[in-house]
């Protein structure tokens, strides 16, 4: 399976897809217009080693909804994520086994050189 999850209107995510050049054997998926699927979340977790890594504290939501003062658990960034897609932490890519997750310059260079192997 080849596939990653974007947000068509964030600027970051379509430089890094411009960036990676994904081939046509890659499915795209804007998580705006195609929500993620629960067993789609359950399978980046399990290759993630949980769900926090796969959530984004950098969303506006998560201030607005007071989440910043609550100690979330595995369960709570599941539902959370399901529920809202910009929780997700952006662009994530997966590549057969492997999982790239976020705009931080290691995941975006190890994605590329993944992409090209």
């Amino acid at each position: 399976m080849k596939i990653i999850f974007y947000l068509s209107t964030c600027s970051t995510c379509r430089k890094i897809l411009s960036d990676w050049k994904p081939g046509k054997d890659v499915v795209l998926q804007d998580i705006k217009t195609e929500a993620i699927s629960p067993a789609q979340l359950d399978r980046m977790a399990k290759l993630a080693g949980g769900y926090e890594p796969l959530f984004s504290r950098r969303a506006l939501k998560f201030r607005g909804m007071g989440l910043q003062d609550k100690k979330l658990t595995e369960q709570d960034y599941r539902k959370l994520i399901l529920e809202e897609y910009t929780f997700l932490k952006r662009p994530v890519m997966i590549l057969d086994n492997q999982l790239f997750i976020g705009s931080g310059s290691l995941a975006v260079a190890a994605g590329k050189k993944a992409l090209r192997s």
